[in-house]
């Protein structure tokens, strides 16, 4: 079980945090043992949440040159016809994954390609499962380009507690079926906007794996 890089910054806090409680709890608190244990619990209870949030499991990738991994680890929360509003602007085959605190939080590219198109969109912080958050709230928006012409657009989109979402890539990226992409802190979702006609392997409240589970067939 590896640590994911985008929790160095947040475990180091935590670690300081920890040594000054725990500090304060000895010092101002020197014949007070329930003060110690409280420093102590508190301590490792943080550390430990950070622990598994940003932890990274090695993986056996599913790839195929037809399938659509799921790129990352949650709930199938929405399976739709819709209309796509920013780069297809068409009727789309939507499915969502909500990503809660407790799962890995890494995200990854559902196919193999290029980037075709990428970005950044400043937003607000609605809970993830609300409709409105796959527009309104903080999102990425790429689109990865199949070796067969076909182009799927998937979204992270920043949830009530997620207020930081990473990428790795860029318009004319090679895109890797299970490579690595981004991450998301702190509970969120992911669109995918699939073609019409789209073979789906998965069913609303199906529980997903990135880079296992398969989403559906080109």
């Amino acid at each position: 079980m590896k640590f994911h890089k985008e929790g160095r910054a947040s475990l180091l806090l935590v670690l300081v945090f920890s040594a000054m409680i725990t500090f304060i709890a000895h010092y101002f608190f020197p014949e007070y043992t329930i003060a110690h244990w409280f420093a102590y619990i508190l301590s490792a209870f943080l550390i430990i949440t950070i622990l598994q949030f940003f932890r990274n499991p090695a993986r056996k990738f599913t790839q195929g040159e037809n399938l659509i991994i799921a790129p990352a680890d949650g709930k199938v929360v929405v399976i739709e016809e819709t209309t796509e509003q920013e780069y297809f602007k068409d009727k789309r085959l939507q499915v969502s994954i909500f990503m809660s605190p407790i799962n890995v939080h890494v995200n990854r590219y559902p196919i193999g390609g290029v980037v075709s198109f990428f970005k950044y969109h400043e937003g607000k912080f609605l809970a993830a499962w609300e409709p409105k958050s796959s527009t309104d709230n903080e999102r990425t928006t790429i689109v990865v380009k199949h070796q067969k012409g076909t182009e799927i657009l998937f979204r992270q989109i920043a949830g009530a507690l997620a207020r930081r979402i990473v990428w790795y890539c860029k318009e004319g990226d090679k895109a890797e079926q299970c490579a690595e992409m981004g991450f998301i802190k702190f509970g969120s979702r992911v669109d995918l906007f699939l073609p019409l006609g789209t073979k789906l392997n998965v069913k609303i409240g199906d529980v997903v794996k990135g880079s296992q589970s398969v989403i559906g067939e080109i």
